[in-house]
């Protein structure tokens, strides 16, 4: 499951979260509903799309638009959905490819050494221990009550997950849209720790 919590990708900053909520709301302050509405939308958009990582693929979406925002600026296409929806594209395009890319060739192509998955490079499996370790040091570093957040809400998936986010709102006495933005912040800030203890010395 924690492996699942962060992506291996560039996290907001503040500033770009900020302008991305700023421009999501198009000159209405929605307090985050846009936000969260916008997210709601591009992952039924990749779950559709029979993607099986939809939350992160529209997560994925949402940070390549905060990014853009925060270098330029301004995004000229209007409304921002039709932009959102432009991304999301590149983004289905590049996880198919993906995908693509470790299907196994069948029974009439090659041997079954040929079919056999490749071995990950022993720097990409160091790598990836190294970031697994950096996340359980984060989330150690968190307060309890967001730790226990940030795990139940981004367990299991589809059904089960929406059934398990609604019993946790309603044990902590919030609304689905506060804890999602509790959660999107928590979140972020764990995979600015990450980052920042990937960059340290390396464990050994």
């Amino acid at each position: 499951m924690a492996a699942n919590i962060v992506r291996e990708e560039e996290s907001l900053t503040r500033v770009a979260f900020d302008r991305l909520l700023e421009w999501l709301d198009d000159g209405h302050d929605s307090a985050g509903d846009a936000y969260l509405e916008m997210r709601r939308r591009l992952v039924s958009y990749f779950d559709r799309r029979g993607r099986l990582s939809a939350d992160e693929l529209a997560d994925e979406t949402l940070n390549r638009i905060g990014r853009t925002l925060e270098k330029d600026g301004v995004i000229a296409t209007t409304p921002p959905a039709r932009y959102c929806y432009v991304v999301a594209k590149y983004v289905l395009l590049e996880d198919i490819r993906r995908e693509r890319r470790h299907v196994p060739l069948d029974e009439s192509r090659g041997s079954v050494a040929e079919r056999m998955p490749r071995a990950e490079p022993d720097e990409a499996m160091t790598l990836r221990e190294q970031r697994l370790e950096c996340l359980d040091c984060c989330l150690q570093a968190l307060k309890p009550e967001q730790r226990e957040l940030v795990v139940e809400y981004y367990r299991d998936t589809k059904r089960q997950k929406i059934d398990r986010r609604r019993e946790l709102a309603a044990r902590l006495g919030i609304s689905m849209n506060a804890l999602g933005i509790r959660a999107w912040r928590i979140r972020s800030a764990l995979e600015s720790c990450v980052e920042t203890c990937c960059m340290g010395p390396r464990r050994v």
